[in-house]
């Protein structure tokens, strides 16, 4: 398993246009990916779960990536994070 945490630095944290972005970045790799932010967890291929999790500017997460290509799932999301979030 492969984590990373993240500190969230869009001024409107993780909303609609950019969580569809992530959910298609997950979608991607084969691996599971989860989200957890304040002990709630969400899918990352699934839209309405990142955006249940209401996460703004300044709060850090936590990304757990699992399965076969779990280490370029780990190094392609977190390149997105920093381009994106």
């Amino acid at each position: 398993m492969q984590e990373f945490q993240y500190t969230i630095q869009d001024e409107n944290g993780i909303h609609a246009r950019p969580a569809g972005l992530l959910v298609r970045k997950a979608q991607s790799y084969q691996s599971s990916a989860t989200m957890i932010h304040e002990g709630k967890s969400a899918d990352m291929k699934r839209l309405f779960a990142l955006l249940g999790l209401n996460i703004k500017q300044g709060n850090t997460v936590t990304v757990q990536l699992s399965g076969e290509d779990e280490e370029a799932a780990a190094q392609g999301l977190k390149e997105f994070f920093g381009e994106n979030l």
